[in-house]
């Protein structure tokens, strides 16, 4: 099946910034966590695949199609949503409903309207009376109704109350029914990506710096606790990504667990005192300081 999102050495220079040979791909009928800190690239990613910004070289396909040759087909077929995008203020949720579907035949009034129960809207209020929370669950549901088959998120959950969160997460979770729908969901907070992503990658200084399903990253990654001396045969194990070393303690963090692994640690002499998994978060965080010493 051709994937939803196709990224084949893809890069984008500024004065400041570059995206380096980015590889992509996210199978139809998925969530991808696009998981970085500020400035990382994500946002110039998303864009990139919206075709509001060309890349210098490599290919990008979106939905089968080459950009940016076919990017006004493609358009039609994606919802796109930033933290920077505006609603008129002055205008009603209602106009705004009756000016998207004037615009897109695929615009269903009876799921908007289901919409604008869970996330609470007044469709007669007027913009400017509604929160931060509310405004980004208005153009939630502007996006949502219209069925895109590819959604393009960026950041939707920044600076919501844990309670519009949650509304904002359920609905996400409701568009994958249809499994030929994508998501591409791009945020710092990781709680968010591990709750609804079938796969995660990381974002770093323009770079991907790592990106599998989420399943391979949460049985991979272990911190283990262990009694011992630190040597250049420990350091040496496939997948250290970390030692932190309190004598007589040993705090290991490993990309690579599997069955070899505690044995291989008693080998070299160590008491292992205790195994645990590592939370996204974690994970994350290992991986970057890793890419910096890399």
């Amino acid at each position: 099946m051709t994937p939803a999102i196709a990224l084949t050495g893809v890069r984008k220079r500024y004065d400041d910034f570059a995206l380096h040979d980015i590889d992509l791909t996210l199978p139809r009928g998925q969530v991808m966590g696009l998981v970085g800190v500020n400035g990382a690239g994500k946002s110039s990613l998303l864009r990139m695949l919206m075709g509001l910004v060309r890349a210098d070289g490599g290919e990008v396909e979106v939905l089968g199609q080459r950009l940016p040759q076919a990017q006004v087909a493609v358009k039609r077929q994606i919802g796109y949503a930033s933290d920077d995008m505006r609603l008129y203020r002055g205008q009603t949720l209602r106009w705004h409903m009756d000016f998207i579907r004037s615009v897109y035949p695929e615009w269903d009034e009876p799921y908007a309207q289901t919409l604008l129960k869970r996330f609470d809207l007044r469709p007669q209020q007027a913009l400017r009376g509604f929160s931060h929370g509310q405004r980004v669950k208005a153009l939630l549901l502007l996006i949502f109704a219209r069925h895109p088959r590819l959604l393009l998120l960026d950041e939707p959950t920044t600076g919501l109350d844990p309670v519009a969160r949650g509304e904002v997460l359920d609905a996400i979770a409701e568009v994958l029914r249809d499994e030929e729908r994508s998501i591409l969901f791009s945020s710092h907070n990781t709680a968010d990506i591990e709750q609804i992503a079938d796969s995660i990658t990381f974002l770093h200084a323009g770079k991907v710096i790592a990106s599998r399903d989420k399943e391979t990253f949460l049985d991979n990654w272990r911190r283990i606790v262990c009694r011992g001396a630190v040597t250049d045969a420990l350091r040496m194990l496939p997948g250290m990504a970390s030692i932190r070393d309190s004598a007589p303690m040993v705090e290991l963090k490993t990309g690579a667990f599997d069955d070899s692994t505690l044995p291989a640690l008693q080998a070299l002499g160590l008491s292992v005192e205790s195994e645990e998994p590592m939370p996204l978060e974690d994970i994350f965080v290992t991986t970057v300081r890793g890419s910096h010493n890399a």
